[in-house]
């Protein structure tokens, strides 16, 4: 769905759709909107151009909205060809704001949707995996003048970011909204665990109990997945590259091994590691007759698809976001939403109640670059610890939860290195 208001009678009733379902996820998202009406309040972002690449989803459009009420001139593109919501683009259009973005759009259309949001000449980036970032500091380097600073939403990109200022290549300050406390605890270990199943089981309609369920990545995603599968009767295996974390999963109660052993026994594979040919042509060689290939990781390289397709004698889309591959020694591997996170591509991404602190962080950061214009670095920044306890406060409220708090004594003792007693 394009920028355009020449809608016809279709475009209409999806955009109305759209409203109505943008209304049932605010609903789940309290803390955004005290964010909103205090923005509409304040205007704090009063005239700054916010061009956002981001998954076009409902909880994206509450988002979206709190922005423009505090004043911004907001413009969207998709994070990824497939997880649009087109009903929430034709919605976000009719409120206003410009969103170029299509569920199944290739690339080509993906770029130049990303191009047309940095037409706006952006003072502020949203992003998610780092994709306008990317386009604006290697093809667009004419526009950098004009940023104050980002956000990032997702591992990937921070990696990326992270990557790109170690280069020295970094020309404007970006906060890591993913690595703030209220992001990564909720959206990454619930939001993508409760999500990826439902995707998967969208998609495949499969029962999960007694199936051996191999999870490759045990970050806070991975955490997330393997406590939803194990919870549905799965047997989850885990297979990892940092011991650390390989240990914590033995610890949690999950077998671990190699990826090359994994692959002869699994039934599903998931992939949310951020990397590259996780699962690659070895591991595709070994695997079981029926067994399924699922991504949650942002871009679709985790699993090696070339090879796949260089071992496949025949290829046909079975189920919609299911592709069954009839490998030459007669096996069918069959790969979910061409790779892509599946949670996005076969169902509806996360519940809108973890998304409404991950974007609360996003307002909230914005809010304080703005804020802090000329003070910050080019660097890669963590959210404001305030920023992230406030969202913490405002979820409780929002869920009618009260904590205790220190005493003046407590707070002595704890600052002091003297009293022991």
């Amino acid at each position: 769905m394009t920028s355009t208001k020449n809608y016809d009678i279709k475009d209409l009733a999806l955009a109305e759709a759209g409203k109505q379902r943008i209304e049932w996820a605010a609903r789940e998202m309290p803390v955004v909107k005290l964010i909103r009406e205090r923005f509409s309040r304040e205007k704090p972002l009063k005239g700054v151009r916010i061009s956002a690449c981001l998954h076009i989803t409902t909880e994206t459009a509450n988002l979206a909205l709190a922005l423009k009420e505090g004043g911004a001139d907001v413009i969207l593109c998709a994070s990824n060809p497939l997880s649009t919501q087109d009903e929430a683009a034709a919605a976000l259009v009719d409120y206003g704001i410009p969103t170029n973005a299509i569920k199944g759009e290739d690339e080509a259309t993906y770029y130049r949707h990303i191009n047309t949001a940095l037409d706006n000449k952006p003072q502020l980036t949203v992003d998610d995996g780092a994709d306008l970032v990317t386009t604006l500091h290697t093809k667009r380097r004419d526009l950098i003048k004009d940023v104050i600073g980002g956000t990032e939403e997702t591992t990937t990109g921070v990696i990326r970011l992270r990557s790109q200022q170690k280069a020295g290549e970094l020309k404007y300050p970006i906060i890591a909204v993913n690595d703030a406390q209220t992001k990564y605890l909720f959206d990454n270990r619930y939001g993508t665990g409760q999500s990826t199943i439902d995707g998967i089981t969208r998609a495949t309609n499969i029962l999960w109990a007694g199936k051996k369920v191999i999870v490759s990545g045990y970050g806070w995603c991975g955490h997330g997945i393997a406590l939803r599968a194990k919870g549905l009767g799965a047997q989850v295996i885990i297979t990892e590259v940092e011991p650390v974390r390989a240990l914590e999963a033995i610890m949690d109660g999950f077998q671990v091994m190699p990826l090359i052993e994994a692959a002869k026994v699994g039934a599903i594979f998931i992939t949310v590691t951020g990397d590259k040919n996780v699962i690659d042509k070895a591991h595709l060689q070994v695997m079981k007759d029926g067994a399924i290939l699922a991504n949650s990781g942002h871009f679709n390289v985790e699993i090696n698809i070339p090879a796949l397709a260089s071992l496949a004698r025949s290829k046909r889309t079975i189920r919609p976001f299911v592709d069954e591959y009839a490998l030459g020694d007669g096996r069918h591997l069959y790969l979910l939403g061409e790779g892509r996170l599946i949670n996005l591509a076969a169902a509806e991404g996360h519940p809108a109640s973890v998304m409404d602190m991950s974007f609360a962080n996003q307002a909230l950061c914005l809010e304080y670059i703005v804020k802090n214009r000329g003070k910050l670095t080019p660097r890669v920044y963590p959210v404001p610890e305030e920023i992230d306890k406030q969202v913490a406060r405002l979820k409780l409220n929002s869920m009618g939860i009260e904590i205790d708090s220190l005493t003046l004594k407590q707070k002595q003792y704890l600052a002091s290195w003297q009293e022991g007693t």
